[in-house]
């Protein structure tokens, strides 16, 4: 199957971290790429991904979410391109061998996995050297906000006061940048992006946001990696790499 670029249906909500994947796909064109994505679930970028003509396996432990994949593949005319396998992400080099995969997606995972720090240090290990992670994670800083503007005072101020590492292993947890991006360098992974995803996708009122999409997807992008707005966006996108051999 021919590949073309990824930048599928375009929203301020998923743009910036397509934006970042499309570039990583047009650098490794040359090479056959194994892309793995854990935690990816029903396929919401897998199943893209397979559209663009990429093979894509997806770890995932629900077997639920699994077979709702299966199905979107099946409907998206690529079930020969999507791959399911049931599996934790600590493991993930049980199943898929170490050392193989181009690019590996870790998306809204690390906030509720038993063991993060382990998950990253999986998804570094299936990376081949020079290969790239990407990892979605909620921020704490718009959980606070978000807390606040919906009227949960005393749990807006608790989650302010934890602080960043006591956030970070709450029952579901909210990274700042430092404590997200020392997640990836300690499982020995490179940072090379940062970017703040739905900084206004999540804050806009819905009339705002129909009126005009390219006006709000335009300011999204721009806020994404300018500081403060980068550090309260609903998401941070962390985009990571494992050192070349040598």
């Amino acid at each position: 199957m021919e590949r073309t670029r990824v930048l599928p249906h375009a929203t301020a909500r998923t743009a910036v971290v397509w934006e970042t994947l499309s570039a990583e796909l047009d650098r490794q064109a040359d090479r056959e790429l194994i892309v793995v994505d854990v935690g990816g679930g029903t396929g919401g970028f897998a199943v893209p991904l397979a559209q663009a003509g990429y093979p894509v396996t997806v770890v995932d432990p629900s077997p639920d979410a699994l077979a709702a994949l299966t199905r979107r593949a099946a409907e998206a005319g690529v079930p020969e391109l999507v791959t399911a396998v049931q599996g934790d992400g600590d493991r993930l080099t049980e199943v898929v061998p170490a050392g193989t995969a181009g690019l590996v997606l870790c998306h809204s995972m690390l906030e509720v996995a038993d063991d993060p720090a382990g998950v990253v240090r999986a998804v570094a290990g299936a990376l081949r050297p020079g290969g790239a992670a990407s990892v979605l994670v909620a921020g704490q800083a718009h959980a606070v906000l978000a807390r606040a503007m919906s009227g949960h005072l005393a749990a807006a101020a608790r989650l302010l006061r934890a602080g960043a590492e006591e956030a970070a292993v709450a029952p579901r947890r909210r990274f700042d940048p430092t404590t997200a991006t020392a997640l990836l360098t300690g499982a020995g992974l490179v940072l090379e992006e940062l970017h703040g995803v739905r900084v206004l996708a999540d804050l806009v009122p819905p009339a705002v946001a129909e009126a005009d999409p390219p006006a709000l997807l335009a300011l999204e992008a721009e806020l994404s990696t300018r500081l403060p707005y980068r550090d309260i966006a609903s998401q941070l996108h962390l985009f990571a790499r494992r050192p070349a051999a040598g």
